[in-house]
């Protein structure tokens, strides 16, 4: 069986072509691929160079060579790399193209077995949903470890929990398991409680009667009982979800934003044209389009950290504001411990409070004496989450939270979301995420935005009805 493997390296195939880069996915195809090339190029073409080649032949035609540069192409095609980019070096292409490049690599030649870390890093959600189609189709084992519970709903047939100190396989995908292991959890608890009854009712027999003639022969007989009883042996869980919980220190008032032709333009490039629309109280916003830069733009004009070309918003006199960006490295560019950087953001500067809030956010004893410069990114994001949760306020503004958290992480942010009174702005390739949050979808496009109350699968379902339509 043929294992194929997920690329980490970004820049391992810098010097090669987007094309030859997939063909290297399938190692001895590529390499009777360059050996015919090597022979078939010599001067002299010995006996033996034909009998070899013939081999190689026999061999190449086998491995379906004849339609492996069209297989690649069309791979390539299917996770949004276009044709004129096939024939590009490596090293001329985005971050995003590459991982793009590398799961057609990986996927390439139809492998027994695909081992994928993380393979939806640094992917669009539509990228995401072509990847989740490609492994639907593929007829072979997949591995793969991810953060993304849509995508792991939408792919797995199996889980494998790594937990307890054991794994255990669950038949399902990833609410299936996420249902049932809780179950399974509650029962083994719950037998245990019964057990410990039982024993403490032997026990107090055993105590009561053991000197009494008469009972001796039971008391002896519950003796047997308590020693045939064991209590399940529950490991601790190594999961641990922070606490995440938003709340408010007052409510906003009906009106929240109004947001007026909006331009923009950054290095010549026109980012936002005409960008128009009203925030009511209750809203939660989802912002899609395939721009990036436009959706962070947006944020970051509307909290006073950019100003637009032409146009105008205004927030209502009640709103408070607390904000996620992208890149949140400034925050962190100081000679603080945790305690003390946290500290800056609370209105209760008693140690004890701030300590407390940290461990809720899985900084506990001397986690929370680390210097704020040499976290880590999942560290940094729970920290911001920290800071938001700390300032009350009643409007949250989202860019990419998700970034380098685990999915026990994920899941807290989404149930605080979720719970959350005030409105939210939210930028995320998670696809649960925004359809457990969002009822509103603002999708900016060049010529200003498609504004729809609903959730995402609906959006997104009306935007598969238009396809059609078109077609």
């Amino acid at each position: 069986m043929r294992v194929s493997v997920l690329k980490q390296d970004h820049f391992e195939f810098d010097e090669f072509e987007v094309i030859e880069t997939v063909l290297k996915g399938h190692a001895r195809l590529y390499d009777i691929m360059k050996e015919k090339e090597t022979i078939y190029s010599k001067e002299n073409f010995s006996e033996e160079d034909g009998m070899r080649v013939s081999e190689l032949e026999g061999e190449f035609s086998e491995l379906n060579g004849w339609g492996a540069e069209a297989e690649a192409s069309s791979l390539l095609n299917s996770l949004g790399i276009p044709e004129e980019l096939h024939s590009k070096k490596m090293r001329d292409l985005d971050g995003a193209e590459k991982v793009k490049v590398l799961l057609a690599q990986s996927l390439f030649g139809h492998p027994d077995i695909l081992l994928m870390d993380e393979p939806t890093n640094h992917l669009d959600i539509e990228s995401i949903s072509q990847l989740e189609d490609l492994l639907y189709d593929l007829d072979g084992i997949v591995i793969v470890v991810s953060h993304d519970r849509h995508f792991l709903n939408s792919v797995c047939t199996h889980i494998a929990d790594i937990d307890f100190g054991k794994i255990q396989i669950y038949v399902g995908n990833y609410d299936f398991w996420l249902e049932s292991s809780q179950l399974a959890l509650q029962q083994s608890k719950d037998a245990n409680k019964k057990t410990e009854a039982k024993m403490k009712e032997l026990q107090e027999f055993i105590r009561r009667f053991s000197a009494n003639a008469s009972k001796s022969r039971q008391a002896t007989s519950r003796k047997r009982q308590l020693e045939k009883l064991t209590l399940e042996d529950i490991k601790p869980s190594s999961r641990r979800l922070p606490w995440i919980n938003f709340k408010p220190l007052r409510d906003a008032g009906d009106s929240v934003l109004t947001v007026q032709g909006l331009h923009k333009t950054i290095n010549g490039e026109t980012v936002l044209q005409d960008i128009s629309f009203v925030v009511s109280k209750g809203d939660k916003i989802a912002l899609v389009g395939p721009d990036e830069l436009a959706k962070s733009t947006i944020l970051q004009i509307l909290m006073g950290e950019m100003e637009a070309d032409r146009g105008e918003y205004a927030w209502g006199l009640t709103t408070t504001r607390a904000y996620f960006p992208k890149d949140n490295s400034t925050y962190f560019n100081c000679g603080l411990n945790l305690v003390d950087w946290l500290r800056q953001y609370s209105t209760d500067q008693e140690e004890t409070f701030v300590r407390g809030f940290l461990g809720r956010m899985l900084f506990s004893g001397e986690e929370s004496q680390k210097q704020a410069s040499v976290l880590s990114g999942g560290e940094r994001v729970r920290c911001m989450l920290a800071r938001m949760m700390l300032s009350g306020a009643n409007v949250l503004l989202l860019d990419e939270p998700t970034n380098h958290l685990d999915v026990e992480a994920i899941t807290a942010l989404n149930n605080g979301l979720t719970d959350f009174s005030g409105t939210v702005f939210l930028v995320s390739h998670d696809h649960q995420l925004l359809q457990t949050v969002a009822n509103r979808i603002i999708e900016i496009t060049p010529a200003g935005v498609i504004d729809k109350m609903a959730t995402y699968d609906e959006y997104l379902e009306g935007r598969k009805d238009a396809a059609h339509r078109d077609v």
